[in-house]
């Protein structure tokens, strides 16, 4: 067990963000954003379980739901170190693990660069809030911010709904609960079908997976409730292109309605990598507008672009424009920002 604390110190030390357990290779660590080994032995496969055996020793947990279903999510603390959220899972007959550092207390918006038209989305009181983004962009970090916003500025009760859970939320100005999938809840429907009933203001729901969940966080959107949520999706247009795509084509129109009235923004973020080492975050915010409704209704979604770009005043980020400003701040390299603007999502800024 000190083998595997003494990895995670090395981790931390090294600054690092997401540590792997694959055999065939040493135990590395992704430190802004380059993969490092913490040992020069490679690991073979019992010497991988081994390790990962340990982990859950530490996290106090059962490999039952890993060895029945072949991958399993939790998390656990180590004391005066950090707190992890570890995926374990097979792949090619062999146990492998990933575990993302999630340090102890919760994120400082201002020293992760979250910009404010990010953090005032704390304020709406009603609808939902969706943050975008690939696996690792800090969709978590940003929800976590939010919350912890809300928590500090007005009193109501705050259910989160996770799998697994990572920042944890005392009581302030508003009482906080925290459901962890699968142990507090089977599933993220019956939880968020049981939040409804336990009389909360804010619902914060991990992840969006699948058709029942969203219809249920509509749902539980178009009640009145402040709705916050994430999905693996880069882009306005994108996001809820996927949310439509979901349903049967049947329910589409119906379900293009619903959102159109409870939508209230959607952040999408990515993690670029710096000039000099390390990573910034850079964020797209739409404001949904009459003329945003309109283009959600109408399935006109790939018009949205053009009210991101013109809502500025309205507290709106254009991916385009941050990028460039990234630019001009000497942050990112030029390179980097025309990587990063490939898509259709949003123009090639001026550089």
């Amino acid at each position: 067990m000190e083998r595997v604390l003494s990895l995670l110190r090395k981790a931390l030390e090294k600054g690092g963000s997401d540590i792997f357990i694959i055999p065939g290779s040493p135990v590395m660590v992704k430190a802004g954003g380059k993969m490092c080994p913490l040992e020069e032995e490679r690991l073979n496969p019992q010497g991988t379980a081994a390790l990962i055996e340990m982990i859950y020793q530490i996290a106090r947990r059962s490999m039952n739901h890993l060895e029945a279903n072949g991958d399993d999510d939790f998390s656990f603390s180590v004391v005066d170190l950090s707190r992890f959220r570890c995926n374990a899972y097979r792949q090619r007959g062999t146990l492998a693990a990933t575990c993302r550092v999630v340090t102890f207390g919760l994120p400082d918006p201002g020293k992760l660069h979250i910009p404010s038209q990010v953090t005032d989305l704390a304020d709406m009181r009603s609808g939902m809030v969706l943050v975008t983004g690939p696996a690792g962009s800090g969709k978590s970090t940003t929800l976590a911010c939010l919350v912890d916003k809300i928590n500090n500025s007005r009193s109501g009760h705050i259910v989160t709904i996770e799998d697994p859970i990572e920042y944890l939320h005392s009581h302030r100005q508003s009482l906080v609960s925290q459901r962890e999938v699968p142990d507090d809840a089977p599933t993220f429907p019956l939880a968020l079908r049981s939040a409804l009933r336990q009389a909360p203001d804010v619902i914060m729901l991990g992840e969006m997976r699948d058709t029942e969940t969203i219809r249920t966080a509509i749902s539980a959107a178009e009640t009145g409730h402040l709705l916050l949520s994430s999905l693996h999706t880069i882009g306005a247009a994108k996001t809820i292109d996927r949310i439509i795509d979901a349903f049967p084509a049947e329910q589409q129109h119906q379900i293009r309605m619903q959102l159109s009235m409870v939508l209230r923004a959607v952040v999408s973020q990515r993690l670029l990598p710096k000039k000099d080492g390390g990573l910034i975050p850079v964020y797209e915010v739409m404001i949904v507008n009459p003329a945003a409704q309109n283009l959600i209704r109408e399935n006109r979604t790939h018009q949205l672009d053009n009210v991101i770009a013109g809502g500025q005043a309205m507290g709106m980020l254009s991916m385009a424009r941050e990028l460039d400003k990234l630019v001009r701040e000497g942050l990112i390299t030029r390179e980097t920002a025309a990587m990063y603007t490939e898509t259709k999502e949003t123009p090639k800024p001026r550089l």
